[in-house]
C-alpha cells in the first residue's frame, strides 16, 4: 500500500512539472516555392530607378546607373502614420518578393538620392509574411501600420550592393497564435563608382533572395500525456486490488489452517478421554 501510494503521488507530481516545462520541438519544412513576401522601402528623398526579377544568382552588369531604368516588379506606394508617434506620415514603396526558391529568384533594386545633408546615407525596409494579402487589404494604410508593430525594420547604405538571404520561421503559440519571423543573412559587396559625373548624389542597391528551401517551424510541445498516467493509475490501482485479493485469500486459507488445526486437536483430546 505505501509503494502504491508513493507511485501515485510520483506520477501526479511528474505530469504537473510536465504541464509547467513544454519542450521546444523544431521541424523544417521543405517547400518548392514561398508566399511571395512583401518588402515596404522606405525611400525616403531617393528615387527608386529600377527594379528587376533575376533568376539563378545572375545579375546583368548595370546599363546607365544612376539613370531611370526598367521597373518591372509589382509595387505599391502607401502613406499612412506611424504607429508609434502618430504624429509622422511614412511613405512606402511595397515591392512583390520573390518565390521561387528552386530557380533561386531573386529581386534587384536601384535607387538614387540626389543630395543629402547627412554624413551617413541609408534607406529603412521591412519584411512582411505575405505580399497578396497587403493587396487584398481593404485599407493597406492600417495592414502597413500593423506589420510595422509586429516585424522588425533594417537598412541597406549606399554605395554598396547589399544582399539580403531570408529564411522564414513560423512559431505556434502555446495559446494557439501563430506568429511569422524573418531571419536575414547580410553580405555587403562594395559598389565601384564608373561615372565621370557623380556629383554628390548617392546610389543605393539592394537583392533579396530566399536562402534555402526550408521554413522553420517551431512549437512548444507538453509531454505530459494525460492517457499515460491515466493508464499508470490504472495500473497501480489494479495491482493494489490484486494485493488485496491476494490477502484476502491468504487470511482466509490460514483461517482455514487454524481451524482445521484445533479441529483434529480436539479430536486428539477427545481420543485420549
Amino acid at each position: 500500500m505505501a509503494v502504491a501510494v508513493f507511485l501515485v503521488y510520483q506520477t501526479i507530481a511528474d505530469f504537473q512539472e510536465k504541464l509547467k516545462h513544454p519542450v521546444m520541438s523544431v521541424s523544417y519544412k521543405e517547400v518548392p516555392f514561398y508566399d511571395a513576401p512583401g518588402i515596404a522601402i522606405y525611400p525616403g528623398q531617393a528615387e527608386l530607378l529600377a527594379c528587376k526579377h533575376h533568376y539563378y544568382d545572375y545579375i546583368l552588369p548595370l546599363v546607365n546607373p544612376g539613370l531611370p531604368g526598367e521597373i518591372e516588379c509589382i509595387t505599391e506606394r502607401v502613406n499612412y502614420t506611424d504607429p508609434f508617434t502618430n504624429e509622422t506620415t511614412k511613405h512606402a514603396v511595397i515591392v512583390q518578393g520573390p518565390r521561387e526558391v528552386k530557380k533561386r529568384e531573386l529581386v534587384f533594386m536601384q535607387f538614387h538620392l540626389n543630395e543629402t545633408d547627412q554624413d551617413f546615407s541609408a534607406i529603412d525596409y521591412l519584411l512582411f509574411f505575405s505580399f497578396q494579402e497587403f493587396l487584398k487589404s481593404p485599407n493597406k494604410s492600417a495592414f502597413m501600420k500593423r506589420c510595422e508593430s509586429s516585424y522588425s525594420s533594417w537598412k541597406f547604405s549606399g554605395g554598396f550592393r547589399t544582399w539580403v538571404k531570408m529564411s522564414l520561421v513560423k512559431t505556434k503559440e502555446e495559446d494557439g497564435r501563430k506568429t511569422v519571423e524573418f531571419r536575414q543573412e547580410i553580405s555587403v559587396v562594395n559598389y565601384i563608382e564608373r561615372r565621370t559625373k557623380a556629383g554628390g548624389d548617392q546610389l543605393f542597391f539592394v537583392v533579396f533572395e530566399w536562402k534555402d528551401p526550408f521554413i522553420q517551424e517551431v512549437q512548444d510541445i507538453v509531454t505530459a500525456n494525460p492517457w499515460n498516467m491515466i493508464a499508470l493509475l490504472c495500473g497501480i490501482f489494479l495491482a493494489l486490488f490484486k494485493a488485496a485479493d491476494f490477502a484476502k485469500l491468504s487470511v482466509k486459507w490460514m483461517i482455514k489452517i487454524r481451524k482445521r488445526h484445533l479441529k483434529r486437536r480436539s479430536q486428539v483430546l477427545n481420543h485420549i478421554s
